[in-house]
C-alpha cells in the first residue's frame, strides 16, 4: 500500500475529532475573548485548551487500548452505542457533569449551585474539587487496580510481554478471590499509613471502587450470557464496564485540570477534545485489527493502568504531576509496541 493511501486511511478516523477541535477552539475564542478581552488572555485561553487536550490524550491512551480489546468482544449494535451514546457519556458527563457533582456532593449545595459557585467563585470551586481528591483517588484506584490485576492474574491469558512475571501471575491466577485478596490487603495497608479520619474516608472510597467493579462484573456477566432475553444480550455488560472504566481515567485528568485553570467551560472544552481523538483511536484499533497485529500491545496499555492505579494512591498526600503520569503510560506503551515489532520482524509475521 503506497504510504499516501496508508496515510489517507489512518486519517480518516479523526475527521470527527478535527471538526470537533475546530468547533472547540471556536468556542475557546469566545470564553477566552469574554474573560479578557485581550489577545494576550485569548493566546493563554487557547493554549490551556490545546494543553488540556493533550493531557488528556497523553492520559487515557491506555484507556483506547482496553476499550478497543473489549469493543472486540461486543456485537456490532453494542460497538455502534459506546461509540456513540457512550462517547456522550464520556464528555458531557465525566467532563462536565461529574465535576459539578463532586462539588455539590462536598459542598452540600444543589447542582445549579455548583454551577453558578463555578462560574462566581471558580477558586473556591478547584479548592472543593482538590478536597476531593482522596474519596475519588481511593475510589479510581481501586478500581483501576482491580482491572489490571484482574488482566495479569487470569490463567486463560497467554501473550506475556514480561513472561518471567507475567507467565507467574497467570499461573497462580487459578486461585480463587486472588486478586481480591491482594487488592483488599493493598487497600488496607494504605488506609494505615494515614491519620484516623483521611484512613477511614480512603478505606470506605476504596472499598466502593471495590465493590462497583465486582457488581459491574457480575452484570457483565448476567446480562452479556444471552440468558436474560434482554434485548441487548452480549452487550450492555461490556458498555456499563467501559463506561465505569472511562470515569476511572477521567479523575485524575478532571482534577489534574484545575491545576491549569479554574474555568469549567475551559476544563470540559479541553478534555472534550481530547476524549474524541480517544475515541477516534479505538476506533481505528478495531477495525485495523492493530491490537492482533502488535500483539504486546495490551499487555503494555495494562501495566500502564496498574501504574495510574499506584499514583493515584500516592496522590491522596502527594502531588504526581499529570505530565509525569502520562510519560510513564507513553513510555510502558512504546515499549511494548516496539517489542510486538521486534517479534513481528523475528516470526516473520
Amino acid at each position: 500500500m503506497p504510504a499516501t493511501t496508508a496515510h489517507k486511511s489512518v486519517l480518516r478516523y479523526f475527521y470527527l475529532a478535527f471538526i470537533v477541535t475546530a468547533i472547540g477552539l471556536v468556542l475557546s475564542t469566545f470564553v477566552g475573548w469574554s474573560m479578557h478581552g485581550t489577545v494576550k488572555g485569548l493566546v493563554n485561553v487557547l493554549f490551556i485548551t490545546a494543553v488540556l487536550s493533550v493531557l488528556e490524550i497523553s492520559l487515557s491512551f491506555d484507556n483506547a487500548i482496553v476499550n478497543a480489546n473489549k469493543l472486540r468482544e461486543m456485537t456490532p449494535v453494542w460497538q455502534h452505542r459506546f461509540l456513540t451514546w457512550g462517547i456522550l457519556i464520556a464528555v458531557f458527563g465525566m467532563r462536565i457533569v461529574f465535576p459539578v457533582l463532586v462539588v455539590a456532593i462536598a459542598a452540600k449545595v444543589g447542582p445549579l449551585q455548583a454551577v453558578n459557585l463555578a462560574l462566581s467563585h471558580p477558586h473556591e470551586y478547584a479548592e472543593i474539587m482538590e478536597g476531593a481528591r482522596v474519596p475519588i483517588s481511593a475510589f479510581g484506584g481501586t478500581f483501576l487496580l482491580m482491572v489490571a490485576l484482574s488482566y495479569f492474574f487470569d490463567p486463560d491469558k497467554e501473550v506475556h510481554w514480561l513472561p518471567g512475571v507475567e507467565r507467574l501471575m497467570a499461573k497462580v491466577g487459578g486461585a480463587k478471590f486472588l486478586v481480591v485478596t491482594i487488592v483488599l490487603g493493598t487497600i488496607t495497608f494504605v488506609s494505615s499509613l494515614f491519620d484516623p479520619l483521611m484512613s477511614s474516608l480512603f478505606l470506605r472510597s476504596a472499598i466502593w471502587g471495590l465493590l462497583t467493579f465486582l457488581l459491574v462484573e457480575v452484570l457483565s456477566d448476567y446480562l452479556d450470557t444471552g440468558n436474560t432475553g434482554v434485548a441487548a444480550s452480549g452487550g450492555l455488560g461490556a458498555f456499563l464496564y467501559l463506561e465505569v472504566l472511562d470515569a476511572s481515567f477521567s479523575f485524575d485528568g478532571v482534577i489534574g485540570a484545575f491545576a491549569l485553570t479554574q474555568n469549567l467551560f475551559i476544563i470540559a472544552i479541553g478534555l472534550g477534545i481530547g476524549a474524541m481523538y480517544v475515541r477516534s483511536m479505538t476506533v481505528m484499533l478495531v477495525e485495523k485489527g492493530t491490537l492482533n497485529e502488535y500483539r504486546y500491545l495490551e499487555n503494555g496499555a495494562f501495566w500502564s493502568i496498574l501504574v495510574l492505579a499506584i499514583i493515584m494512591f500516592v496522590q491522596v498526600t502527594h502531588h504526581v504531576p499529570e505530565a509525569l503520569t502520562g510519560l510513564i503510560g507513553g513510555v510502558l506503551i512504546g515499549a511494548s509496541f516496539f517489542a510486538s515489532v521486534r517479534h513481528n520482524r523475528i516470526h516473520g509475521s
